[in-house]
């Protein structure tokens, strides 16, 4: 199954497989999410959901259950 995918706030959208990872999608899409550690203690890749909710990008994959997901990648300008 697809799911769309709109990486905000640049409106991108780009499909994935339900299971990929959100950071390779953004890869894929040409969004740039800033990694630290890659397992989810620097907080480096945190974006939100449509309903603002934080998630770490390098730790989640596109869930099961949705045809679209709207993700913010707010950059921290230290990263």
């Amino acid at each position: 199954m697809n799911v769309k995918i709109r990486f905000l706030p640049d409106d991108v959208t780009v499909e994935a497989k339900v299971g990929e990872p959100i950071l390779a999608v953004a890869a894929r899409a040409g969004v740039f999410i800033p990694t630290g550690c890659l397992m989810g203690s620097c907080h480096a890749c945190e974006v939100e959901d449509g309903d603002g909710t934080p998630f770490r990008a390098c730790l989640t994959a596109v869930p099961a259950g949705k045809t679209e997901l709207s993700i913010n990648v707010e950059s921290d300008p230290l990263w």
